[in-house]
């Protein structure tokens, strides 16, 4: 669920690969400071850890300070080109690994950016990859033109991205759907429209608490699931459209941790408990911050 390796998992829990072996092939046991750190994370990974108010806030007021060092992160983007590309590239890459696709980071960074025909792969998957790529960009010069953040606009996104894929891009589906592999019924599609204006003009609130607010609009609207495809995408764009509007770093929800993702975002549809899928949202911001610092850095 964490998308790590083994011996990734032995950096994490900081002993070497040997060692680990040697506990998973039951050959010997972990001490107890090690024994805490497996039952800690094993509480993280099922959804079960508490989430300390104190950590979640640190997280938060870091994140904040971040923000605090950019004039204006959106524009930034666009006037760096390897910022945005690299953005591009990450946003598109794991969102539509996420939802099943088969290419490689590098397949996507073929596609987008050359223009490559690969044969070995599917032309949905192309669309997949240019579409997001299209969508982003929407995205971008919509924040930056300060518009606000609207039906419109998640339309429109859906549009962009199912475009040449599904005939029913740009509008809410007309049937009823279920979230294969959640436990979690969606919106009746008849109450979707009356349930995304109430949406929208939520996410429109201004608020001390933009991550807080976030996570409760993202993991709202893909309980809601108002389109018949593309639900995924289109949330993970608006939670990053709200983020830039507030001058933060756009979230990098990464495909190896895609399980650990759908446990915290399922928790907070069954329980409304949202600390963990905060957290994980912080951490996903934290990333791109990275990106963003790492980039400044080249040029």
């Amino acid at each position: 669920m964490l998308g790590l390796t083994q011996t990734r998992l032995a950096e994490r829990f900081g002993v070497s690969f040997a060692t680990l072996n040697s506990w998973w092939n039951e050959k010997s046991i972990p001490r107890t400071k090690k024994q805490t750190i497996i039952d800690d994370l094993f509480l993280e990974v099922t959804g079960q850890k508490v989430i300390p108010v104190k950590q979640l806030l640190e997280k938060k007021e870091r994140l904040i300070k971040k923000s605090a060092q950019h004039k204006n992160i959106v524009l930034g983007i666009l006037a760096y080109p390897d910022i945005r590309d690299e953005l591009i590239l990450k946003l598109t890459y794991n969102s539509n690994k996420i939802e099943g696709s088969t290419l490689s980071e590098d397949d996507t960074a073929s596609i987008i950016f050359d223009n490559i025909v690969l044969h070995d792969k599917s032309l949905t998957e192309h669309l997949e990859a240019k579409n997001h790529q299209v969508a982003l960009n929407r995205l971008f010069r919509h924040i930056a033109t300060k518009q606000k953040i609207d039906e419109n606009l998640i339309l429109n996104l859906h549009g962009i991205l199912m475009n040449g894929i599904n005939s029913d891009a740009g509008q809410y589906r007309q049937h009823g759907v279920r979230i294969v592999g959640a436990n979690m019924p969606t919106a009746n599609y008849l109450k979707i429209p009356e349930l995304m204006k109430s949406l929208v003009l939520e996410l429109q609130v201004k608020s001390k608490d933009i991550i807080g607010l976030v996570t409760e609009i993202h993991s709202r609207f893909e309980q809601i699931h108002p389109f018949s495809d593309g639900n995924g995408r289109v949330g993970r764009l608006l939670m990053n459209a709200m983020l830039l509007h507030s001058n933060m770093a756009p979230a990098i929800i990464r495909q190896e941790q895609k399980r650990l993702y759908y446990t915290y975002l399922n928790k907070s549809q069954v329980s409304n408990e949202y600390t963990q899928l905060e957290d994980y949202i912080c951490d996903a911001i934290a990333d791109g911050f990275g990106v963003l610092e790492r980039t400044e850095i080249n040029n």
